[in-house]
């Protein structure tokens, strides 16, 4: 199966699973988290925080992250990457094969982090398992890779519509964040993997979203230039948000890692221990902003410890989300401008609409996806005549954060950090699109390099493209040799004087002709992946054989550097 048209009605079925697999796998999330909460806190919610005396959020925070810090340490460096930047590491240079063991890593560990309350999201683990279950699901079938890819896109859908139960905003994250990459046929299976995860949560644990949003009345669009002011704003908190992330990052990033974590852990208690509201992912809190039922100056302190507590607990290495934090900082700060420009014009639209888009805004931002956040604010409010001042917002913030300040998305950031690398040229759009087996040749013989004239005529006879050259000794393969060029060989033989022996011996490694040195890759492979392999093995060909079992041994064909041109430019 590959991703094609062909292709399609076996990927929409395989999006379908994905989607309940990866929704069956947040629910089981939640379900835990919510059975530790109803023993570990206060009134048995995993929001309850502020329940708790300032003495025990302290200890709470600081033995959570010591928590996570030792069963961290304990594990080998390459079975620690998890959440949102692993996932897309994973797609970038392991063509989305994401181990299992990471993913039961992530579930503990990501558990334990929003139980103890760091200031972190449960998207990011809900981001994680889905991936995970659609790159085990694509790689127990066998599929292509560039199919393994988008099954990963409809992990990632999935699980964002279950985490805010928002399907349309879950298919558009997984192509703008993760696979960073629109095609019709990556969006029919991403979109019934959405529908489907979100329609289990939904018999689950009913229809609401993850915010309580109330009405409120959008006034005209003489208020677009305010809306504009407050998304430059926000523009200018995310870029400190992302600045502080990676600073914290880069300061602390050669301690070991159950230390980072603790000092996440003291340093969000000892905030915790004056604001309470900014331990977990405080959705009540953000409930409590849209309800104006929280001062202004409250608001304004919590805007600004939210931030650093979720820069401090992502650059340290707490393992879950920033997705959730970054909506409760974008709905603190719009509430807190909303707030300070109601004294100078008292007329302007009510503090739950401005915190309602702040929200859109500051996930815009941080994210660097405006058409993410826009159909989520779309999706929870289920207003369009939001759209307008939705986009004025989204669209502000996005460019203050990215032309002001320099600043990309926060995952890319992260990744730089790392030593690595988007690789999304459009250049790699364009290959790992396509699968190998798709454009490769299959006309081939395979032949070792000294054979008979009359086993020459014989394999001419059969019209072969190429000819796959081995040497008799130990079968290694060595270059490909264009079959016309044997041919022309032959041809010359046959003017030349006639030989005493009618029945040569013809070494095709020394003959004149035109032989393409190669290396080998496997069906599943990409065309990114084949262009990559021939780029490091210095070769211009590959020969493309079995990944999976006795099929290892055989030939399915050849693909060339031409073959990879034509297919990108068409």
């Amino acid at each position: 199966m590959s991703s094609n048209f062909e292709g399609l009605p076996l990927l929409a079925g395989l999006g379908l699973v994905c989607g309940l697999i990866s929704g069956g796998l947040i629910v089981l999330f939640r379900l835990v988290m919510e059975g530790a909460a109803h023993h570990w806190l206060p009134n048995g919610d995993i929001e309850s925080f502020e329940a708790l005396s300032g003495a025990d959020r302290l200890l709470l925070c600081v033995a959570g992250g010591l928590a996570v810090g030792l069963i961290l340490h304990f594990l080998k460096p390459k079975s620690r990457g998890v959440g949102v930047v692993h996932v897309i590491e994973r797609l970038d240079y392991h063509q989305g094969h994401l181990p299992l063991k990471n993913a039961a890593v992530q579930f503990v560990t990501g558990a334990i982090s929003l139980l103890s309350g760091h200031s972190v999201g449960r998207e990011g683990p809900s981001i994680h398992l889905g991936a995970a279950a659609g790159s085990a699901l694509g790689r127990g079938l066998h599929v292509p890779n560039n199919s393994v890819r988008i099954l990963v896109g409809c992990g990632v859908a999935a699980a964002i519509a279950a985490a805010f139960n928002t399907p349309l905003a879950g298919v558009i994250f997984a192509m703008e964040v993760v696979i960073m990459d629109y095609t019709v046929i990556g969006f029919t299976p991403v979109i019934i993997a959405a529908v489907s995860a979100t329609t289990l949560t939904r018999i689950t644990f009913g229809d609401d979203t993850a915010f309580t949003v109330p009405d409120f009345d959008i006034n005209s669009v003489q208020e677009l230039p305010i809306v504009a002011f407050m998304g430059a704003l926000i523009g200018c908190l995310a870029a400190g948000f992302i600045q502080l992330t990676l600073l914290t990052s880069s300061l602390f990033a050669k301690q070991a890692i159950w230390a980072r974590t603790t000092l996440a852990g003291v340093i969000t208690g000892a905030i915790a221990f004056v604001l309470p509201e900014v331990m977990g992912t405080g959705y009540d809190t953000v409930d409590s902003i849209l309800l104006m039922q929280i001062s202004v100056g409250t608001v304004i302190l919590l805007t600004f410890a939210k931030t650093i507590t979720t820069a401090i607990a992502v650059g340290l290495g707490i393992p879950a989300g920033l997705i959730g934090p970054s909506l409760f900082m974008g709905a603190a700060a719009g509430g807190a401008i909303a707030s300070a420009i109601g004294l100078v014009y008292p007329d302007i639209g009510s503090v739950a609409f401005y915190s309602t888009l702040g929200m859109a805004a500051m996930m815009a931002a941080v994210l660097q996806a405006p058409l993410a956040a826009l159909i989520y604010l779309l999706e929870l409010t289920a207003d369009h005549a939001i759209i307008l001042p939705g986009m004025t917002a989204v669209i502000t913030a996005s460019l203050v954060t990215r032309v002001v300040f320099g600043k990309s998305s926060i995952y890319q950031h992260l990744m730089l950090s790392r030593g690595l690398d988007y690789r999304n040229s459009p250049l790699s759009k364009a290959l790992r699109r396509i699968g190998v087996a798709s454009v490769m040749e299959r006309n081939i013989i395979q032949q070792p390099s000294i054979i008979s004239r009359s086993s020459a005529e014989s394999i001419l006879r059969q019209e072969p493209r190429w000819i796959l050259l081995t040497h008799d000794d130990d079968d290694r393969k060595t270059c490909l040799l264009p079959a016309t060029d044997l041919a022309r060989h032959l041809n010359e033989l046959d003017e030349q004087p006639s030989q005493h022996d009618q029945d040569p011996q013809l070494d095709l490694l020394r003959i004149p002709a035109k032989r393409l040195d190669v290396a080998a890759t496997t069906i599943v492979a990409t065309l990114q992946e084949a262009h990559e392999k021939m780029r490091s093995e210095h070769c211009n060909a590959l020969f493309i054989r079995g990944a999976h079992g006795e099929s290892k041994q055989r030939i399915y064909g050849v693909i060339t550097r031409e073959h990879i041109e034509s297919s990108y430019k068409i």
